[in-house]
């Protein structure tokens, strides 16, 4: 009875396929239209899901369905006949339409009421223990705090400037000339003609040296922006400067402390080695590298087989930077140093992508308890 009723109700659209096959004259045999007739019933009354009915009626009426290919066939057909001809395939295809729109609703009445049945919650089941997770830092937070710790042990003191700086601090006053690409709209981002989200915390070096009298000993930590986005860059970073100012410092006195940041913050095995390079507020510049800790400077896959890794940027603090901030240069020399805080967390946790700090994947961040 029930079968009978569902037949009856998914089908009785195609008393109009009758009515139109009995009006055909040309084209497809009689026998043809029967046949893809019952073979468009059978297989939807058949469909058990949603998707597998969709498939079906694309077969018959899609693009390149069998009722669309009648259609096309037009172009055969005698040309008296064609009105006569297109109108019943038509119909045909009208009441197809309407068979697959009644299937449709039965088949979602039918998912609709197997997912309520599978749905159902027994309010008399114990709820679900949650797993208690212990807090803990974020990797570049204990980095960080790591880096602060070991410069404030050697006597720095802590200093943080704003994000938002002006072009004076931030390019001007650090020597960088005015066609530097850095100054450029594709790499920094400007919030007006004169004002730009930081790209570096050496403004705040700056901004000390104008407030305080050598001798100097600042650690300055905060975030930076800058318009670059892969694998190892991210728009938005944090970085920790250094700056020494005082009588008869030299590259000797950075290498020094250099070696006891590598030390502490890497393995006791670690060195360092200085390579010439350029910065426009340090002269002489250099490229820090630091012995690779999971080779012992042998060489292997993390250090590119060369048993060193790029870790910072240094060198003496330019002539012309002292000058800027009011620093007699003949009587004070100093060092500066910057490093990506992100970059010394990526090479001391062997990560590859900097991805993996900003995407808040608690599976990534628990390996990081205490």
């Amino acid at each position: 009875m029930r079968e009978n009723r569902w037949y009856r109700e998914i089908c009785r659209p195609m008393h109009v396929v009758h009515r139109a096959l009995f009006f055909i004259k040309q084209g497809e045999s009689m026998n043809d239209l029967t046949q893809l007739q019952e073979r468009a019933i059978e297989e939807a009354k058949a469909a058990q899901s949603s998707r597998a009915l969709y498939e079906i009626k694309m077969k018959y009426l899609g693009r390149t369905g069998e009722v669309t290919a009648l259609l096309k066939r037009m172009k055969e057909i005698p040309a008296e006949e064609r009105p006569a001809y297109g109108k019943q395939v038509n119909a045909l295809r009208v009441a197809l339409e309407e068979l697959f729109a009644s299937c449709e609703e039965a088949v979602k009445e039918k998912e609709l009421a197997f997912r309520i049945s599978q749905e159902k919650v027994d309010v008399t089941m114990p709820g679900k223990r949650v797993r208690k997770q212990k807090g803990t830092l974020h990797p570049v937070t204990r980095v960080k705090n790591q880096l602060i710790d070991i410069f404030a042990g050697m006597g720095f003191e802590i200093f943080e400037g704003p994000e938002i700086e002006s072009e004076y601090y931030n390019f001007t006053a650090l020597n960088t000339p005015a066609d530097h690409p850095a100054r450029d709209m594709q790499d920094t981002f400007y919030v007006t003609d004169e004002f730009l989200l930081r790209t570096q915390t050496s403004a705040g070096q700056i901004r000390l040296m104008e407030k305080k009298q050598p001798p100097i000993k600042m650690l300055s930590p905060g975030r930076v922006f800058r318009s670059d986005d892969d694998a190892t860059h991210s728009p938005m970073f944090h970085q920790m400067e250094g700056l020494v100012v005082d009588k008869n410092i030299t590259l000797c006195d950075l290498q020094g402390m250099l070696d006891e940041f590598a030390r502490v913050m890497f393995s006791e095995t670690s060195k360092t080695r200085l390579r010439p390079s350029y910065f426009p507020f340090t002269e002489p510049s250099v490229e820090v590298d630091v012995s690779c800790a999971a080779c012992g400077g042998k060489g292997c896959s993390l250090c590119k087989g060369t048993g060193w890794i790029e870790v910072l940027g240094a060198g003496m603090v330019n002539r012309r930077v002292l000058e800027n901030c009011g620093v007699d240069p003949d009587e004070y020399s100093g060092f500066a140093f910057g490093m990506g805080v992100e970059r010394i967390a990526m090479l001391k946790y062997g990560m590859n992508n900097i991805k993996l700090l900003t995407e808040n994947d608690t599976r990534f961040l628990e390996q990081f308890k205490d």
